[in-house]
């Protein structure tokens, strides 16, 4: 199953970087927010709360995200042009939601590379950069992805470097908390992305079973030195521990913050688009809280 950046390149990183020199937005913010409950390390010690959206407002908050766009980024996916539209990206009754969709007409795809391509299908994307990044922690994400059984849609959950600190993707490192295929709707699978010294069947797991991710579940991801858990309401999917990538060392590159994106778009390769695929396709993330 192909990632959603082993197909595009990552050049988010290489586009809005320019302006953040150090991330002193990857701190977290004077007041500490508000994510619910206490939630407890294996140590028993508490989590303590630096990021949280319930999305209960009536637009994206653009202190916590921006959208992610085709021109600002090069990311798209099977023929879509992500853009930066209320169609596409929408809060509303406490739900963030990303569309992807068919326009009335065919137009011009602008990437940042200055490149361009016919597109009549657009997706939405969000992404914390410039805003929130952490290294380590505990990321909780609750969505439901589109109800369709056809090739064609793909949502991710994934978190990517604020900076190529370590080289050109996948040298930097992603952690797919989730992506769902709808090639294989009984199944959301994540994945882990790096070079490490030696292959490690532990970075992904094809057989996270969900039999109605068209439903609410929580994807979680708890990140610390040297180990990388993902767990799917609760049920830990993949633990992985992190060993050096060469020509890399220790921890590296999972030693470094990383930013949080949300993206619905469409499937490449064996799960690129069908005629007959029903649109327009919905994620609904209900919230997100991170932790340190």
């Amino acid at each position: 199953m192909k990632s959603l950046v082993s197909w595009a390149s990552w050049l988010l990183l290489a586009t809005l970087v320019q302006g953040f020199g150090s991330p002193a937005w990857a701190a977290s913010p004077p007041d500490q927010p508000d994510c619910g409950a206490k939630v407890l390390k294996s140590s028993g010690e508490a989590w303590r709360c630096t990021f949280v959206d319930d999305f209960d407002g009536t637009g994206l908050d653009d202190d916590k995200w921006q959208s992610l766009t085709t021109a600002n980024s090069d990311l798209h996916g099977g023929g879509d042009c992500w853009i930066d539209s209320a169609e596409n990206i929408a809060v509303s009754d406490g739900k963030l939601r990303l569309t992807s969709r068919r326009e009335d007409a065919t137009t011009t795809c602008t990437m940042a590379n200055g490149t361009s391509f016919e597109s009549q299908t657009s997706s939405g994307s969000v992404s914390t950069f410039g805003k929130f990044a952490q290294t380590y922690g505990r990321w909780d994400i609750r969505a439901r992805f589109p109800k369709v059984t056809l090739p064609g849609s793909q949502t991710s959950l994934w978190l990517a470097p604020h900076r190529s600190r370590y080289g050109v993707w996948p040298r930097s490192g992603e952690i797919e908390i989730a992506e769902s295929y709808s090639l294989y709707p009984d199944r959301v699978v994540p994945y882990i992305h790096y070079e490490p010294s030696s292959p490690d069947s532990t970075v992904t797991n094809t057989k996270c079973m969900v039999a109605d991710p068209w439903n609410f579940h929580t994807y979680s991801a708890v990140w610390t030195p040297g180990r990388i858990v993902i767990s799917i309401d609760g049920t830990p999917c993949v633990d992985h521990k992190v060993h050096a990538a060469s020509p890399l060392s220790k921890s590296q590159p999972f030693d470094q913050a990383f930013v949080l994106n949300l993206t619905q778009t469409l499937g490449v390769g064996t799960n690129t688009p069908v005629a007959g695929l029903p649109m327009p396709l919905t994620t609904e993330v209900d919230y997100v809280r991170v932790w340190r």
